[in-house]
């Protein structure tokens, strides 16, 4: 007998396909919605169509019990409502089914200067793309009120974990491990939020077992890894166990690339992340989840080098 039914929307990518692996891993039922099976999980079932469709939305969700929302948008297409159209698309399909809707949320809502980022931290944010997720987790908080659905949000800090491609860890970092470099991204000694993505797909896993016990709307801050630069770059050259150069990203060749390209602009505003260190923290997450949840950065950081440096050095 299974634990729940659960599906996850945009199942390909790397929230959505942790979240697969973790809820089956956890014996849940799981469904997956995408436009391909592109990354495929055994022992799941698929749903293939186009998330903005609202009758195969419908479709998707009809028989869960939980629902992930793990439907992104690139960064530049964020702006002009599309982001807010696209979860007013799942609010819609959710109303009044009394299902739980789990929704990862970002750093991105907060200021440089909020050093601690608890769940009781006012959010503020430092650019466009900031003030776009308030709004998002504003529409759900309303929904969650209103529409006879629970929302828990997960918010963690960037994404890494085996398999993780098109994101900092691969495209900027090893970006250049097939000729022993790879690059920070801060001063070596700040700190930065990480999180291990199949850490984080467990922590929703927790978080959909004890949804009876939760609130109608909750907002959850997954810890993960709060580690330096340096220790980063430590761990990425002893897991390649060769000798490499560190050196830090040029980010003045993003804000160049930015002026004619948006998506590269967004990115460029969002450097203060990296400049500036941000810990999530949440004692009562932490409570939920136990003593030792989280994967030792290390191994982490192998897992995850191990999988993506010879990818690179093959690209």
């Amino acid at each position: 007998m299974n634990k729940g039914k659960v599906t996850v929307l945009g199942s390909n990518g790397h929230f959505g396909h942790a979240a697969m692996v973790a809820f089956r891993d956890a014996g849940w039922a799981v469904t997956g919605l995408a436009r391909s099976n592109r990354r495929p999980v055994s022992g799941a079932t698929m749903v293939i169509g186009d998330a903005n469709d609202g009758a195969v939305l419908a479709r998707a969700i009809a028989d869960a019990d939980v629902v992930v929302q793990g439907l992104h948008l690139p960064y530049d297409q964020w702006g002009n409502g599309r982001a807010e159209a696209q979860l007013q698309g799942v609010i819609d399909a959710m109303n009044g089914r009394g299902k739980t809707l789990l929704f990862p949320g970002t750093i991105y809502n907060y200021r440089a200067s909020d050093r601690t980022v608890s769940p009781a931290t006012a959010q503020s944010a430092e650019a466009p793309r900031g003030e776009i997720r308030i709004r998002l987790e504003a529409m759900l908080a309303r929904a969650a009120a209103t529409h006879g659905f629970q929302t828990i949000i997960l918010r963690g800090g960037d994404y890494y974990g085996p398999g993780n491609r098109g994101e900092w860890f691969e495209q900027a970092m090893l970006a250049n491990v097939q000729r022993d470099k790879i690059a920070h991204l801060g001063d070596l000694k700040l700190r930065h939020s990480w999180a291990y993505l199949p850490d984080l797909g467990r922590a929703l896993v927790v978080l959909a077992e004890q949804r009876a016990r939760l609130a109608p709307f909750e907002n959850f801050h997954f810890a993960g890894h709060f580690v330096s630069h340096g220790q980063m770059m430590g761990a990425i050259a002893s897991t390649l166990a060769r000798k490499v150069t560190v050196a830090p990203l040029a980010w003045w060749q993003l804000g160049v690339l930015g002026l004619v390209m948006p998506m590269m602009r967004d990115i460029y505003r969002m450097r203060y992340i990296w400049r500036n260190e941000m810990e999530l923290v949440d004692p009562r997450l932490d409570a939920l989840l136990g003593p030792g949840f989280t994967t030792p950065f290390e191994v982490a950081v192998a897992a995850t080098v191990r999988e993506l440096a010879p990818a690179q050095a093959a690209g």
